[in-house]
């Protein structure tokens, strides 16, 4: 597994750098695969990327060849001003052309979670097929606690050994979540942690430089089997955890 650690002034220059970077490693996979395939963050972590993409690069990103799946959703309606689908439809989707054979989120309309979580188990398998999906990149933010996507301190999601999404409950708003599971992620290419704003630095700094403890610390679960973990952080997060000398690649 390799690891690099990438700082960047602001939260709007680490977007725009980590757009670039996408767009060249999209690109660069197609050269030798059919597809590409990315699995999306939710919260405000990602619009400056989503921004960009739909905006000053679109015509450089090859929208018929990528498909969107989603690292973890709210269990509420698409049309939820929580849903993180939404967040993706009206930021990208309204901006441009994406094929719906495409498009992959999250089913938040069944009864019971546990059922909307094994739909979308269903879908990746018939998608990836194998032991496990194997992403080209899986986006993730960090919160301020060290969770990822939905699985946050203590979860028992954290255990998870077989099944590739679980329902889960939060404490946070809304509580009712799906989230993929860490072995998912940990079979990913490439996985993009982007961190920003000084309030994480402390879990930034614990989760770079401490042992693994996921039960504690969930982003220390992300161990890639084979590729690579990008951290892609504003001066604000290195800075106050005292990161901004950090190694770029270790």
């Amino acid at each position: 597994m390799s690891c690099e650690f990438r700082i960047h002034a602001d939260s709007e220059s680490l977007g725009r750098a980590a757009a670039l970077a996408l767009v060249d490693v999209v690109r660069q996979t197609l050269e030798t695969n059919d597809r590409f395939s990315i699995a999306l963050s939710g919260g405000s972590t990602p619009l400056v990327l989503y921004g960009l993409l739909a905006g000053e690069f679109a015509v450089r990103f090859p929208w018929d060849r990528v498909h969107f799946y989603w690292g973890d959703e709210r269990y509420v309606s698409h049309d939820d001003p929580q849903s993180n689908f939404r967040v993706f439809r009206e930021s990208v989707m309204a901006a441009v052309r994406i094929p719906p054979e495409n498009i992959h989120p999250m089913s938040t309309s069944r009864s019971d979670p546990d059922d909307g979580a094994r739909d979308y188990e269903a879908l990746l398998r018939n998608k990836f097929g194998g032991n496990w999906p194997r992403f080209d990149v899986i986006l993730l933010g960090m919160g301020k606690d060290g969770h990822i996507a939905s699985l946050f301190p203590g979860s028992a999601a954290l255990d998870e050994k077989t099944r590739w999404v679980v329902s889960v409950r939060a404490d946070a708003e809304p509580p009712v979540r799906l989230t993929l599971t860490p072995p998912v992620m940990n079979a990913a290419s490439n996985v993009w942690f982007i961190v920003s704003g000084s309030e994480k630095a402390g879990i930034l700094k614990r989760v770079m430089t401490g042992p693994p403890d996921p039960r504690r610390f969930p982003a220390s679960a992300v161990r890639l089997a084979k590729g690579g973990i990008v951290w892609w952080v504003d001066e604000d997060a290195a800075a106050s955890s005292g990161l901004e000398n950090f190694p770029e690649s270790r």
